[in-house]
Protein backbone atom coordinates (compact mmCIF):
# COMPACT_ATOMS: atom_id res chain seq x y z
CA UNK A 1 0.00 0.00 0.00
CA UNK A 2 2.55 2.70 0.53
CA UNK A 3 4.57 1.81 -2.41
CA UNK A 4 1.25 2.29 -4.27
CA UNK A 5 1.05 5.94 -2.24
CA UNK A 6 4.26 6.78 -3.41
CA UNK A 7 4.12 5.87 -7.21
CA UNK A 8 0.81 7.97 -6.98
CA UNK A 9 2.25 11.11 -4.98
CA UNK A 10 5.57 11.21 -7.76
CA UNK A 11 3.49 10.91 -10.84
CA UNK A 12 1.11 14.49 -8.92
CA UNK A 13 4.01 15.54 -8.52
CA UNK A 14 5.75 15.13 -11.97
CA UNK A 15 2.14 15.69 -13.58
CA UNK A 16 2.05 19.58 -11.36
CA UNK A 17 5.41 20.49 -12.02
CA UNK A 18 4.66 19.90 -15.87
CA UNK A 19 1.99 22.18 -15.74
CA UNK A 20 3.95 24.85 -13.63
CA UNK A 21 6.62 24.73 -16.50
CA UNK A 22 3.90 25.03 -18.94
CA UNK A 23 2.56 28.49 -16.86
CA UNK A 24 4.46 31.37 -18.55
CA UNK A 25 3.56 33.17 -21.48
CA UNK A 26 6.48 32.68 -24.04
CA UNK A 27 7.23 34.27 -27.41
CA UNK A 28 6.47 32.02 -30.05
CA UNK A 29 6.59 33.77 -32.91
CA UNK A 30 6.26 37.27 -34.05
CA UNK A 31 5.46 39.29 -37.42
CA UNK A 32 8.01 40.69 -38.80
CA UNK A 33 10.42 37.54 -37.82
CA UNK A 34 13.00 38.20 -34.85
CA UNK A 35 15.68 39.18 -36.29
CA UNK A 36 14.12 39.49 -39.70
CA UNK A 37 15.23 41.98 -42.67
CA UNK A 38 11.93 43.00 -44.05
CA UNK A 39 12.47 44.90 -47.89
CA UNK A 40 8.42 46.41 -46.95
CA UNK A 41 8.01 48.30 -44.08
CA UNK A 42 5.05 46.37 -41.73
CA UNK A 43 2.10 48.52 -40.72
CA UNK A 44 1.41 46.46 -37.59
CA UNK A 45 4.39 44.23 -35.35
CA UNK A 46 2.23 41.33 -33.64
CA UNK A 47 3.83 39.00 -31.47
CA UNK A 48 2.48 35.48 -30.61
CA UNK A 49 2.32 33.74 -27.33
CA UNK A 50 2.20 30.33 -25.70
CA UNK A 51 -0.16 31.34 -23.34
CA UNK A 52 -3.29 33.69 -22.80
CA UNK A 53 -2.48 37.58 -21.78
CA UNK A 54 -3.50 39.71 -19.06
CA UNK A 55 -4.84 43.16 -21.42
CA UNK A 56 -4.36 45.50 -18.31
CA UNK A 57 -0.68 44.33 -17.82
CA UNK A 58 0.81 43.38 -21.35
CA UNK A 59 3.08 46.11 -23.26
CA UNK A 60 4.41 46.31 -26.48
CA UNK A 61 7.03 49.39 -27.66
CA UNK A 62 8.98 49.76 -31.03
CA UNK A 63 11.98 52.02 -30.98
CA UNK A 64 14.54 52.94 -33.82
CA UNK A 65 18.07 53.00 -33.56
CA UNK A 66 18.52 55.83 -31.47
CA UNK A 67 16.57 54.42 -28.96
CA UNK A 68 12.90 56.63 -29.77
CA UNK A 69 9.76 55.04 -29.80
CA UNK A 70 8.23 54.85 -33.38
CA UNK A 71 5.10 52.88 -32.77
CA UNK A 72 1.67 54.78 -32.32
CA UNK A 73 1.06 53.90 -29.22
CA UNK A 74 -1.71 51.60 -29.49
CA UNK A 75 0.64 48.39 -28.20
CA UNK A 76 -2.72 46.08 -26.46
CA UNK A 77 -3.29 42.64 -26.82
CA UNK A 78 -5.70 41.28 -29.56
CA UNK A 79 -9.45 40.77 -28.20
CA UNK A 80 -10.34 38.35 -30.65
CA UNK A 81 -6.89 36.74 -29.93
CA UNK A 82 -6.02 36.59 -26.34
CA UNK A 83 -2.46 35.11 -27.49
CA UNK A 84 -1.52 37.70 -29.42
CA UNK A 85 -0.17 41.73 -29.04
CA UNK A 86 -0.19 43.99 -31.05
CA UNK A 87 1.02 47.54 -31.80
CA UNK A 88 0.72 49.19 -35.37
CA UNK A 89 3.92 51.85 -36.56
CA UNK A 90 3.71 54.51 -39.00
CA UNK A 91 5.61 53.88 -42.34
CA UNK A 92 9.40 52.90 -41.28
CA UNK A 93 12.19 54.18 -42.63
CA UNK A 94 15.02 51.64 -43.66
CA UNK A 95 17.02 50.74 -40.27
CA UNK A 96 16.76 48.27 -36.91
CA UNK A 97 14.52 48.61 -34.70
CA UNK A 98 14.13 47.21 -31.46
CA UNK A 99 10.25 45.78 -29.99
CA UNK A 100 10.20 45.09 -26.06
CA UNK A 101 7.41 43.52 -24.75
CA UNK A 102 6.90 42.65 -21.22
CA UNK A 103 3.52 40.67 -20.52
CA UNK A 104 1.05 39.08 -17.82
CA UNK A 105 -0.01 35.57 -18.95
CA UNK A 106 -3.66 35.03 -17.28
CA UNK A 107 -1.95 32.70 -14.39
CA UNK A 108 -0.11 36.02 -13.08
CA UNK A 109 3.26 34.85 -14.26
CA UNK A 110 5.72 37.74 -15.86
CA UNK A 111 8.07 37.46 -18.83
CA UNK A 112 9.78 39.99 -21.06
CA UNK A 113 12.26 40.40 -23.95
CA UNK A 114 13.08 42.22 -26.76
CA UNK A 115 14.06 41.45 -30.51
CA UNK A 116 15.34 43.65 -33.33
CA UNK A 117 14.41 43.22 -36.95
CA UNK A 118 15.76 45.27 -40.03
CA UNK A 119 13.60 47.33 -42.74
CA UNK A 120 16.09 47.11 -45.93
CA UNK A 121 16.73 50.08 -47.60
Amino acid sequence: MRRVSLGILSLALVLGGSTLVAAHAFLERADPRVGSTVRTPPTQVRLWFTERLEPAFSTVTVTNAAGQAVDTGDGRVDPAAPTVLRVSVPPLPPGRYTVRWRVLSVDTHVTEGTFQFTVAP
